[in-house]
């Protein structure tokens, strides 16, 4: 079992279309594994994207949130919180769903802890149960909180005869809830846009995870990096950098194919001081051009074809040339874009 979360404290690099596009395609390609989706994003667009995209998975997530116990993360984290520290924890299966159940466009080994908006609002009740105060040195009400998607994804993969690929989609905020998300898997897959404003991005992204050097001196030890080392939490290592959005007119030379150069530069200055925080590779990397090549895959913009395929809670390799509706307009969908898609996705798919 391997878990990854798509972050990146930057909004608009395509964390969910990535999400729904590398399940779909990694779940057709396994039919021996299966794949859960957790989407801590409270857009939900992943969830929407997987239940038929449109107003199809739209209506399917607000009947799935509005259940008395919403089938989606907002149930199962009220359900934890609100039993307390030391219960039992509920049965996954009571909240994850058969995506194919929804969407006969989805593999039968496809399943989805569905997004919910109202993850947002509850925020605060999760701040404060992982600020109350510990009763006994044994307690310790953050770490039990920063555990329990680790958990329940455990609950879940553990004693099953299949082997299984978690992806939990994530909010660009460094909230509550994207730190559960965090704390709750082994690697990350970080969507980063090929531009120099990503530069900024990427390094706020590391010192988010872990630290300053030197800490701030008044609110370092209120940091989620902090706090995680005092606590035990595992930090993920960082598995693979995604240059989304890149054109069909820029070539693999451009940006090095897939991160701009102010970018790579960065990575690769965090990486010889600090390779501990990214996946170890099995060929060593002394350049940055070896750099970029291990850790980063460009990712061509979904174009016309990605889109029309997310909307419609498709397989890629289920579209063909043609015309296809979205909201009331007819779409032109080209097949060599599709097959340009799938080859950039397959790419991600084979290294995960």
């Amino acid at each position: 079992m391997h878990s990854y979360a798509l972050w990146n404290n930057k909004g608009g690099v395509g964390k969910s279309t990535i999400t729904f596009h590398l399940a779909m395609r990694y779940a057709e390609l396994h039919s021996n594994r299966n794949v859960l989706v957790i989407d801590l994003c409270p857009q939900a667009n992943s969830s929407m994207m997987l239940l038929g995209g449109g107003p199809i998975g739209e209506q399917y997530l607000i009947d799935l949130c509005s259940e008395a116990t919403p089938k989606s993360v907002v149930g199962y984290l009220s359900t934890v919180i609100s039993s307390g520290r030391g219960a039992s924890l509920p049965n996954p299966s009571d909240y994850i769903i058969k995506v194919n159940k929804y969407n006969s466009n989805v593999p039968e080994n496809l399943y989805l802890l569905c997004g919910d908006g109202n993850l947002e609002p509850m925020a605060p009740a999760i701040n404060e149960a992982a600020s109350a105060k510990s009763l006994t040195p044994k307690d310790k009400p953050w770490k039990w909180i920063q555990e329990i998607i680790k958990k329940f994804i455990s609950n879940v993969t553990t004693n099953d005869e299949k082997d299984w690929l978690v992806l939990v989609d994530t909010n660009p905020s460094f909230s509550i809830y994207t730190q559960i998300a965090i704390s709750g898997v082994e690697r990350i897959l970080t969507p980063i846009n090929a531009d120099d404003s990503s530069k900024t991005a990427a390094s706020a992204l590391i010192a988010l995870l872990h630290g300053t050097i030197p800490p701030h001196p008044i609110y370092g030890s209120w940091t989620y990096a902090a706090m995680a080392a005092e606590q035990g939490i595992n930090i993920p290592k960082i598995h693979l950098l995604i240059g989304n959005r890149l054109t069909q007119f820029e070539g693999s030379a451009t940006a090095y194919g897939a991160l701009s150069d102010a970018t790579a530069s960065s990575l690769f200055d965090i990486f010889k001081i600090h390779p501990e925080y990214f996946v170890s590779r099995t060929t060593a990397i002394a350049t940055k051009e070896s750099f970029i090549a291990n850790y980063s895959k460009p990712l061509r913009d979904f174009n016309t074809a990605g889109v029309v395929c997310a909307h419609l809670g498709r397989l890629l390799s289920s579209m063909s040339q043609g015309y296809y509706p979205v909201y009331g307009e007819s779409v032109k969908v080209n097949a060599d874009k599709i097959k340009e898609c799938i080859k950039a996705i397959d790419a991600i798919a084979s290294i995960i």
